[in-house]
């Protein structure tokens, strides 16, 4: 009996790195290895739109680029209060465990929020631990990289609030985005505008809202008036 495959066996980073083709190599003296893993953020969807359809969708890497360019156009108002090269550091840092954990969205309901939270953690400690450690540091060190994300997950600092909000609007723009190019309904994303929490953010998502009713006003117009 005490030998038995767990019916649900703890999900680990090492069981995913066995599956790969390539795995990276560990304790290098060159960041190459980990270069490579970083190409999984360019090949990994984003799954909440694989819901509706939209199978060639942006990446992972696709949505903290935008992220970072975002948060250097931070509005004078509150980029006086905010380190904004740490902002920039933080939106192409945050996702990056997703490399090896993928994409899991809140309708993931085989995965618990404190789960996604652990999984990600022992990836980005493999990350600093086991890709970084031994590479001479540059502008940014494994242990670094630790503490970025660790910061954004703790979401106490203005700058990360500025992040968490800067990628929730990224999103709407997403949105906003798929609807004129597809012409489908994805208002189930809209209540991510809720939870933003700075006013400039806010701002800029009620922008994003007032293009979204425009474009679908119009469409109705226009379905109306070829009936």
């Amino acid at each position: 009996m005490g030998s038995e495959t767990p019916l649900n066996p703890v999900w680990t980073t090492q069981d995913v790195l066995s599956t790969l083709p390539h795995p990276p190599e560990e304790n290098s003296a060159s960041p190459v290895p980990f270069f490579h893993l970083l190409e999984r953020l360019k090949t990994t969807k984003r799954e909440g739109w694989r819901r509706f359809g939209i199978a060639y969708g942006e990446s992972i890497s696709d949505h903290m680029y935008r992220m970072s360019i975002m948060t250097m156009l931070a509005p004078p108002s509150l980029a006086a209060k905010l380190n904004i090269p740490h902002c920039t550091k933080m939106a192409l840092v945050h996702d990056m465990a997703e490399s090896l954990v993928g994409d899991i969205t809140p309708v993931d309901k085989h995965v618990s929020k404190a789960e996604k939270a652990r999984r990600e953690g022992e990836v980005m400690d493999f990350l600093t631990k086991n890709l970084l450690a031994g590479v001479p540091g540059g502008a940014l060190t494994g242990e670094e990289i630790r503490r970025v994300f660790q910061e954004y997950e703790d979401n106490e600092t203005l700058e990360a609030k500025f992040v968490h909000d800067v990628d929730k609007m990224e999103l709407l723009l997403q949105m906003v985005e798929y609807e004129r190019a597809q012409g489908i309904d994805l208002s189930e994303f809209c209540h991510v505008a809720q939870r933003i929490q700075l006013p400039e953010v806010k701002e800029w998502a009620a922008t994003v809202f007032k293009e979204r009713e425009a474009f679908w006003k119009e469409k109705a117009a226009n379905g109306n008036s070829s009936s």
